[in-house]
Parts: C-alpha cells; sequence; structure tokens
C-alpha cells in the first residue's frame, strides 16, 4: 500500500551511518599501531596490545548496533525524518470506502465524462486492432465504408447517395486512391445504379434515334479512372459518371450523344463530334465551303436556340450553340479567305452542343424522359454532321453540279435527309 512503502523510504533513509562518527572506530588505534613496525617490547606489552585491540572491537560492535536503533538515531537524522512524515502526512489519500461514499453523494461525478468515454471507444478499437493479425508488410491504414441502406431508388432513376458520392470525390483530400478504396462500397452502388439507369435510358434513345444501335452498358459507359500518363493534372478518379452513344457505340468517327451526370447543377447532355480527325474535319469544312445551308437551318431553328442559344458566335467569345469552344481557331482555315460568308464555322474544330440540368432534375423520377425530349431537337443536327463527314467531295464539276442538286433536295427538310 502506498502508506507503507512511504514509511518503508523514510525507515530506510535513517539506516546510513551518521556523518559525525569518526573514522577510528573502523581503524582502531591499536591496528594503526599495529601495522608500524615492531619494536623491542617485551612479550607482556604485546600481549596486552592485543587485549586491547579485542575490546576496541567489541566498543564498535556495540556502538554500530547502537546506531543502528531508532531510539539511538542522532538528533538531525530525527528531525529530517519527522518533516518527512509531515510532508507525507499533509496529504493524505482517501479510504476505499471514502471514495464510495463519495461516488454516491455526487451524482454528477459518477457519470463518465466524454472524453473517457471517447478514450474507452479509442481503447476498445485499438484492441480490435491488436487482434486483427497482419501479414508482413501489411498496416490498418482507415476503416472501410459501407454502403448506405437508405436512400435507394428504383432502377432507372439517379440517387442523392449518388450525387453525394461525386460530390465528395470532387474534394482533392479525397480524390486519391486511399480514399477511394476505403469508400469502394459505395462507389460500387453509385455504379450499379448508373448502368440500371443507363440501361433504361437507351431503350428511350434507340426508340428517338434509330441510327443508333441499342447495346449493353459495358459498352457505352465511361470508365471513372482518368487517363493520367500524359497529363499534368494527377488526379486518378473522374468527378462523375458518364456514357457515350454513336453508330459504332462509345467510340468511333461518328458524332453522337454524351451524357454525364455530376454534383453541383453540372450534369448535362452534349451532342455533336468533338476533335474529329484531320481527314473528317477536312471533310465536314469542305462540304461547307459548297453549301452550309442545311447546318444553319438546323442550329437556327427556334427549338434548338432554346436550348442552345443563339446560332451565332457569342460578343464575349464564350461557348454559345457551336461555337466558342477551346479548341476554335482565332484565324480562317489554310486556304479559305478571311472574308467568306462561312469564316464563323470554317474556323470550329469541334461541332458540338451542350445543355445542362441541375441537381433537382437529375434527381427526378423522369429525369430520363427529359433527356429524350433533348435527344428529339439535337437528332437532325448529329444526322447532319454524320453526312457532311462521309459525304466525299467532289474534283470535277459534273460532280459539282450532281451534288448541288442533291443538296437542294435535302435541304426540304432538316430531319429526312439524316433518316436515308
Amino acid at each position: 500500500m502506498p502508506a507503507r512503502a512511504t514509511r518503508t523510504k523514510a525507515t530506510t533513509k535513517a539506516t546510513p551511518t551518521p556523518r559525525g562518527r569518526s573514522q577510528s572506530k573502523y581503524w582502531p588505534r591499536g591496528r594503526k599501531d599495529k601495522q608500524q613496525p615492531s619494536t623491542d617490547a617485551s612479550e607482556e606489552e604485546g600481549q596486552s596490545a592485543l587485549e586491547d585491540e579485542a575490546d576496541a572491537y567489541q566498543d564498535d560492535d556495540a556502538s554500530e548496533a547502537e546506531s543502528l536503533d531508532s531510539d539511538a538515531l542522532d538528533e538531525d537524522d530525527i528531525e529530517a525524518s519527522s518533516r518527512k512524515r509531515k510532508r507525507t502526512a499533509s496529504t493524505p489519500k482517501k479510504s476505499p470506502a471514502k471514495k464510495n461514499a463519495a461516488k454516491k453523494g455526487s451524482p454528477r461525478k459518477a457519470s463518465t465524462s466524454p472524453r473517457k468515454k471517447r478514450k474507452t471507444a479509442k481503447d476498445d478499437e485499438d484492441e480490435d486492432e491488436d487482434d486483427l493479425e497482419l501479414d508482413e508488410g501489411q498496416e490498418i491504414v482507415g476503416v472501410v465504408v459501407q454502403a448506405p441502406k437508405t436512400g435507394r431508388v428504383p432502377p432507372g432513376q439517379i440517387s442523392k447517395n449518388t450525387l453525394n458520392f461525386l460530390s465528395e470525390l470532387k474534394k482533392p483530400e479525397c480524390n486519391d486512391r486511399e480514399w477511394f478504396k476505403l469508400h469502394e462500397p459505395v462507389y460500387r452502388l453509385a455504379e450499379s445504379e448508373w448502368k440500371a439507369f443507363v440501361e433504361h435510358f437507351t431503350d428511350l434513345l434507340v426508340e428517338v434515334d434509330p441510327q443508333i444501335p441499342h447495346l449493353p452498358p459495358k459498352d457505352v459507359i465511361h470508365r471513372i479512372y482518368r487517363d493520367i500518363r500524359f497529363s499534368n493534372d494527377k488526379t486518378p478518379y473522374k468527378t462523375g459518371f458518364s456514357a457515350s452513344f454513336s453508330r459504332s457505340g462509345r467510340k468511333g468517327m461518328f458524332a453522337g450523344y454524351h451524357i454525364a451526370v455530376k454534383s453541383g447543377g453540372e450534369s448535362l447532355i452534349a451532342a455533336g463530334t468533338w476533335c474529329p480527325g484531320k481527314n473528317e474535319l477536312q471533310t465536314i469544312r469542305n462540304n461547307l465551303l459548297r453549301s452550309s445551308r442545311r447546318l444553319r437551318r438546323i442550329i437556327s431553328a427556334p427549338e434548338f436556340e432554346a436550348l442552345f442559344g443563339p446560332a451565332r458566335p457569342h460578343p464575349k467569345g464564350l461557348r454559345q450553340n457551336v461555337f466558342g469552344f477551346e479548341d476554335e481557331l482565332k484565324v480562317a482555315p489554310k486556304g479559305v479567305d478571311k472574308t467568306h460568308k462561312d469564316i464563323d464555322l470554317l474556323k470550329c474544330r469541334s461541332f458540338a452542343v451542350v445543355h445542362k440540368f441541375t441537381d433537382r432534375q437529375v434527381l427526378s423520377p423522369d429525369f430520363k424522359h427529359e433527356l429524350a425530349n433533348v435527344v428529339k431537337v439535337m437528332r437532325p443536327f448529329v444526322h447532319c454532321l454524320n453526312d457532311l463527314m462521309t459525304i466525299p467531295d467532289a474534283d470535277s464539276s459534273e460532280s459539282e453540279a450532281a451534288d448541288g442538286e442533291e443538296e437542294g433536295e435535302g435541304d426540304e427538310a432538316p430531319g429526312d435527309a439524316g433518316e436515308k
């Protein structure tokens, strides 16, 4: 017990030999005389010296025994010991019975504080980690977050859980492999939800545009992993789900449709062709140099402008209709007069339009039907671009005249030419 330890400690300090004790009791004079060279004294004197030495040893033993007795301590040592006892007694410890009585009297003290609760929970967690057997080179980096049990929606809809996951993925501290690995169950649930939505939307899309084949979701959905091999931005994951539809599926040279779901009102549907190949782009420009009436009539339609803006470049260079993309040329293309009447279209390198949706629209059960209604407006534009990319150039004047006649027929209805 602490009290016993304190007493033992004080008694032990009193046991050393007092400083005032002379060294002669350990080395008697007789021994010092004995170490000196012997003289010519008689044998009687030598015998008496031995007897005196023996008596001195007996006196020393008696005095040493008295010094070890607590009653024979010096006054200084007694005073020091008493001061030590007083200091120890000044802070007495409560007995277990008194502690229990105090706890019963104050219910506020009996309750465990939040800090102690957190400490206890942390200790339990540490014990669980200690019980877990790890292989060599393995370590615990965090706790895996399980998929949410609530807030789920029927197939063909987007839930709030999916938008919340994409919102977290936009944060720089969350868009890394360690965080993504810990939230993989949440991602798998959001991914399955997106696949079901794409499958239901494909059923509506092929009804609106028969040129789009009915492909399974895995052939139109884009991976969430970014290609960072040649990019300065080393963020490993995209911040949204996306899918692309065209005559050849997700990839290919044809114009098509692109849908993406992101948090913060950045969900969108786009249509057209983005950065086409050199040959395809040159084919489009050559056909526009011959005639741009069909394309201009499509992008100038009232329902088209209502979704994508007026069919002319924005005064401040912003994105509007098919104009204002980042890759748009600042000067006229090579071999084209800068005063050409269609110079605004000929400067374009991408021919595409974009329409965005709010988070509220995305969470609506009718979101896929709203996308299908926008596709109806986009369909003539996509069909026109596909025709502009695939119709070959005419080198002779006879071919040019024949193409002029076909072009006149194609201008009768914006959607008819695309459905040939």
